[in-house]
């Protein structure tokens, strides 16, 4: 008799999901679903606000990512006002979202996915987390911790707050970095360097041993790749142009505005699902499915841009035996390339007299009726796209977040990862585990592709054919 298995919520991830695993008459998985069963009204309650406030009401989107959702609304600002942003006002927009990366990705690797690598896929859930890893390696947590506070503190030296900084606007951001702000990010510099390159030699040997199987079942399968990529090929993260790869990494598309992305985006919808399914729009629905994030965007790029994040995108490509990197289960070494290459660029800037500047916005009244906005967030490409009246009041948004982008790829994940270890009508929990991780792979945000309210335990359910249930399981 054919059976579905439910696994609800997804756990260590931000925001609230669950997973249907439908087993045939064989008791193989036929087919498996992610389902967000959150549901956003963001766009809708923005209309009727001024634009100028749009930056600092759609950080307020997620906890996890304000700064991606900051940035991107003061660039769709700049193409309302019409106005070209001081060169200070872009250079310290782009340090803080150096700063983004660094604490996002930092908060994925270590707290939310070293757990799984480090104490095992079967070890106890009770103790599979960050404070296990305390107890296991306080030294490697200690370090993971401090590196999320480097990011997190540059945000706050720029924005005044961590979370939440309404800073960037339209035209450029409000006000510079200080000297007491700068030498407080050089002193941190290296101690920051030095966690990643250990985390990064860490996960190296893992890959090549005990994690060496996971790569070819944690979503190893053809897809395209999109990302912003500066006009010379080089890894960006905040301007240049969208570029799609495939697999091979052939050029399918390149040189595509953000204001042309209603051309080759789609957005399908399933009745199963509050996440939208973006898709590339020449090669139809679910034909055109494309991952964003670290994975994409080292993808995507010809170089990094800096010494040693360039060597370690070009060892990153050897491991993977060819230009692009198809597993998912490389999210996680794409992130601790980009945090090396973050740290390099932010060296760099600490030279730069312009982050001191205060030059760094320009102002001016509405001069357009639409603005389309992009920027790289730590999971993918983000897009803000406003229309608005002649007094700058929001008539319609529409977001596209980086885990919708990445909505079809997930679900394909799962279900190879399930095909792969589900054969019997009882998940162990090393098993149900796994599947999760397959998600965790994208470190989905579904509070920005949707909107959280409130809490759910895990619950896991095996539903016969006729959706019975046959046998359930809850962890607190």
């Amino acid at each position: 008799m054919a059976k579905t298995v439910v696994i609800d919520p997804v756990t260590r991830i931000e925001g609230h999901a669950k997973i249907s695993i439908f087993l045939n008459d064989a008791g193989d998985v036929d087919d498996a679903r992610f389902h967000v069963v959150e549901f956003r009204g963001f766009e809708k309650f923005c209309e009727g606000r001024p634009m100028f406030e749009m930056a600092g009401i759609t950080a307020r989107i997620c906890g996890i990512c304000p700064v991606s959702h900051l940035l991107a609304s003061a660039k769709t600002g700049d193409k309302i006002l019409a106005v070209q942003v001081p060169p200070a006002g872009e250079k310290l927009r782009r340090l803080m979202n150096l700063a983004q990366i660094t604490q996002s990705h930092a908060l994925s690797f270590f707290h939310l996915s070293s757990p799984d690598f480090l104490l095992g896929w079967d070890s106890d859930p009770a103790k599979r987390n960050v404070f296990g890893l305390m107890a296991a390696d306080p030294e490697l947590a200690r370090a993971g911790i401090r590196l999320r506070q480097f990011g997190q503190t540059i945000i706050e030296l720029l924005g005044a707050k961590k979370i939440h900084a309404a800073w960037a606007v339209p035209g450029g951001v409000r006000s510079p970095l200080s000297e007491e702000g700068r030498q407080w990010i050089v002193d941190r510099l290296p101690e920051s360097r030095q966690t990643i390159e250990t985390a990064l030699g860490l996960f190296k040997n893992l890959i090549d041993d005990t994690l060496k199987s996971e790569i070819d079942i944690f979503g190893k399968f053809d897809s395209l790749f999109m990302s912003l990529v500066a006009p010379d090929g080089t890894w960006e993260h905040y301007g240049g142009h969208i570029r799609f790869v495939d697999s091979q990494g052939n050029i399918v598309a390149d040189g595509l505005r953000e204001e042309d992305y209603q051309d080759y985006l789609g957005e399908a919808v399933e009745r199963w699902s509050y996440l939208k399914f973006p898709y590339y729009k020449p090669m139809g629905y679910p034909d055109g499915m494309y991952r964003v994030g670290p994975l994409a965007r080292l993808n995507v790029c010809d170089r990094m841009g800096t010494p040693d994040a360039d060597r370690e995108l070009q060892e990153f490509r050897d491991r993977a035996g060819g230009r692009c990197a198809t597993s998912s289960f490389m999210y996680h070494y794409a992130r601790l390339i980009e945090i090396l290459a973050a740290i390099e660029r932010i060296e760099q800037y600490m030279e730069d007299p312009d982050l001191l500047s205060p030059r760094c916005r320009a102002k001016a009244d509405i001069n357009a009726l639409e603005g389309i906005g992009v920027s790289e967030a730590p999971r993918g490409t983000l897009f803000h796209h406003y229309n608005v009246d002649e007094n700058g009041l929001i008539k319609k948004v529409n977001l596209i977040i980086a885990t919708g982008q990445n909505n079809l790829a997930m679900n394909e994940t799962v279900k190879q990862i399930a095909q792969h270890y589900i054969h019997t009508n009882e998940i162990p929990e090393g098993m149900l585990n796994r599947v999760e991780a397959g998600i965790r792979n994208f470190d989905p945000c579904l509070s920005c592709s949707t909107h959280a309210v409130g809490q759910m335990p895990l619950h896991v359910q095996l539903l016969s054919s006729d959706r019975q249930v046959i046998d359930e399981v809850y962890r607190e």
